[in-house]
């Protein structure tokens, strides 16, 4: 069975072959690159939402060179820990499935035994996020109404995605983890340097929420240099400064042949309250 359920009458799915189906009889096809669609067309607010095909060809190649590494690797003992023998899990917003598979590998490594699921509202990225990891299941889906079952999963993960907090206490069991990546106050530095005239930190702060303890906020932080202009347009190109940066910065960047930036994320470990 599988961890999604049909969008339209929430039942269970249930893959046979190349399709997923419900008792109700609903179906949806899976693309030849190993994800579905379960995105209603009343969550659908563009002809293609989410990531395009540069952008996602852009965050596979940067992030297949291992310079976020370090924080896959804190994620992956994360996740070890804090997980039974056969967690459920769900990366919210997975993008091309760098984190996901990572994940789901040092659960398997572990000696685990994960039902690992991928969501994004982006076709393109999930194209390769599918590819990346061929034993997890992956949809087309808003975070904001995720096609999984009430209380369904023992491990969720956002990383850099929406948060959609309603959803992500309607789906984690009690105890459940929940694992928000979000960036330091200084991720990225020397590159917003190049792009901005007075660049600025980001904002850090402990914000607590209803229906979750607090349990950690893990700092990850180091140094990278990308060698070459077209892994730096390629970090570029995965940042939301890609969208609101000024010409003169754009051009600064691309002019650039190598840069040496601080990475820098914070990742705040949240336990599902069993009162609810």
């Amino acid at each position: 069975m599988s961890l999604f359920i049909c969008p339209i009458c929430k039942a269970p799915l249930e893959r046979a072959g190349s399709v997923y189906r419900c008792p109700e009889g609903h179906s949806y096809d899976i693309a030849k690159e190993g994800y579905t669609y379960l995105l209603p067309p009343n969550q659908k607010h563009s002809s293609a939402p989410g990531d395009d095909k540069g952008m996602a060809a852009a965050r596979r190649a940067f992030l297949s060179k291992g310079y976020y590494q370090p924080l896959l690797d804190a994620l992956c003992h994360l996740a070890v820990s804090h997980t039974g023998t056969a967690p459920a899990v769900l990366d919210a917003g997975c993008g091309e499935g760098y984190y996901t598979a990572g994940i789901c590998q040092a659960l398997e490594n572990a000696g685990k035994h994960p039902r690992m699921a991928g969501t994004d509202i982006s076709k393109f990225i999930l194209r390769a996020a599918a590819k990346r990891k061929t034993d997890a299941e992956f949809a087309v889906a808003s975070s904001y109404h995720l096609p999984l079952a009430d209380q369904s999963l023992d491990l969720l993960i956002d990383c850099f995605s929406p948060l959609a907090l309603g959803e992500f206490q309607r789906l984690l069991r009690p105890g459940g983890i929940f694992l928000y990546v979000v960036p330091a106050a200084d991720h990225l530095w020397e590159l917003k340097q190049i792009l901005y005239d007075t660049p600025y930190p980001n904002e850090e702060k402990e914000t607590p929420y209803d229906g979750f303890s607090y349990e950690a906020i893990i700092p990850v932080n180091g140094t990278i240099t990308l060698p070459s202009r077209t892994d730096i347009q390629n970090l570029f190109q995965m940042t939301p400064y890609f969208w609101k940066t000024p010409k003169e910065g754009s051009q600064r960047l691309a002019e650039l042949e190598t840069l040496v930036t601080k990475i820098a994320f914070r990742i705040h470990v949240f336990r599902r309250c069993g009162n609810f």
